[in-house]
């Protein structure tokens, strides 16, 4: 799995200020349970750092994330946190801070009295309350509602309440289940700047749960990709889309999808080709990587059976000897989205300026070496990103 444990640019690796080692989720009888929710997540986060576990409903995120906080219990494996094994210890005596997606706000509480609690239980001066209470809701734009109860609140001001009562403790992590989810894109779009600062400025080690890709790569150090309850990778924002681990990853990551097709390998002492067969109704394509360095195991032989991907941004469209038809052709007021049609299947190609071709017209594409990814025909891990063998 790449990179479980961060490193600074340097190579040197920081305080790890969180470590979940090979831990599952088991729900019914372990030895048949009903769902395996999650299966043997390792994962260290550096002390400051902000993860994001991203993945599709049901991938096992909020499992992973409720285990942590305590209010699900770990079926196996372990997880420590600030140098203390915590996965035995109630939630109240693990010194984790979570703003929860169903909020949890204290109803007979007001909006203050609600941030305040965990100020005022650890008895903290009355003026620095006030002092925080006023920063945290002013970051979050929320002043107007601090007399106000929960029940009189739309679920975006919730929202924010919440997370300015989980934000404004002094914990070893913070915990955030959906943070922004019932916010509007305008708003949203603001406090991610907002939120992300604070969590710099003060240093706080923070996970927090998204589908939202946007989010996680506003927000984000590094992301956890999830799926099926397994950690496929986790990376920096840049290096899950230019080096995803595996084909899931590739096509998860990035908007549009990356496009991929089966392929085949031609290669001739070190040089490399990559052809895509066409079909009796279309040519096919190719691309060509040039000379690679192979180790003596590599999986990038010659006429291997591989996908072949490539993101749509990396696709250069009126140039080049590949033809294909145009099926779609939408300019979206900064970019255009078109459709090729090529060896019998579809590829999406984006470009910044029109383009002018009519639909059913031939238009010329290519694919440069430095975009091609490859991924194993038979369980999809990468192979070659930009013409540089993995491993």
């Amino acid at each position: 799995m790449a990179n479980q444990t961060p490193e600074h640019a340097t190579g040197s690796r920081p305080e790890v200020a969180l470590h979940l080692n090979a831990v599952d989720k088991f729900y019914g009888d372990p030895s048949n349970p009903v769902v395996h929710a999650v299966k043997s997540f390792s994962m260290a986060v550096a002390q400051g750092e902000i993860v994001a576990l991203l993945g599709s409903s049901g991938c096992g995120k909020t499992s992973t994330l409720r285990m942590i906080a305590g209010f699900e219990t770990v079926s196996r494996g372990e997880i420590n946190l600030a140098g203390r094994r915590i996965d035995s210890l109630p939630p109240a005596k693990r010194n984790v801070a979570m703003a929860f997606e169903g909020y949890s706000l204290y109803p007979p509480l007001t909006v203050r009295d609600n941030i305040a609690f965990a100020l005022k239980a650890a008895k903290l001066d009355q003026n620095e309350v006030k002092r925080k209470v006023d920063h945290i809701t002013a970051l979050l734009e929320i002043e107007s509602i601090l007399d106000k109860y929960p029940s009189s609140l739309s679920g975006g001001q919730q929202q924010r309440a919440s997370l300015a009562r989980a934000l404004i403790r002094k914990a070893d992590l913070y915990l955030l289940d959906e943070p922004m989810s019932q916010l509007e894109p305008q708003l949203r779009s603001v406090l991610r700047g907002r939120i992300k600062n604070y969590l710099i400025e003060h240093g706080l080690t923070s996970v927090f749960v998204t589908h939202d890709q946007t989010e996680a790569n506003a927000l984000a150090d590094r992301i956890a990709v999830m799926e099926d309850g397994v950690l496929q990778q986790i990376a920096s924002p840049a290096e899950l889309k230019d080096r995803p681990a595996n084909l899931f990853v590739a096509t998860f990551i990035g908007e549009p999808p990356m496009n991929v097709f089966p392929a085949r390998l031609s290669v001739n002492g070190g040089h490399m080709q990559v052809s895509v067969e066409g079909t009796e109704t279309a040519n096919g394509f190719s691309v060509d990587l040039g000379q690679i360095a192979l180790s003596a195991n590599s999986a990038l032989q010659d006429g291997a059976p591989v996908h072949l991907g490539v993101r749509p941004h990396s696709v250069a469209i009126g140039k080049g000897e590949n033809l294909g038809i145009l099926v779609s052709n939408q300019w979206l007021g900064d970019q255009t989205h078109v459709v090729i049609e090529t060896a019998g299947q579809t590829m999406v190609a984006v470009s910044y300026s029109r383009v002018e071709e009519e639909l059913g017209a031939k238009i010329a594409f290519s694919i440069p070496a430095r975009a091609v990814h490859i991924f194993a025909e038979d369980d999809g891990r990468a192979l070659l990103h930009g013409a540089e063998a993995v491993g």
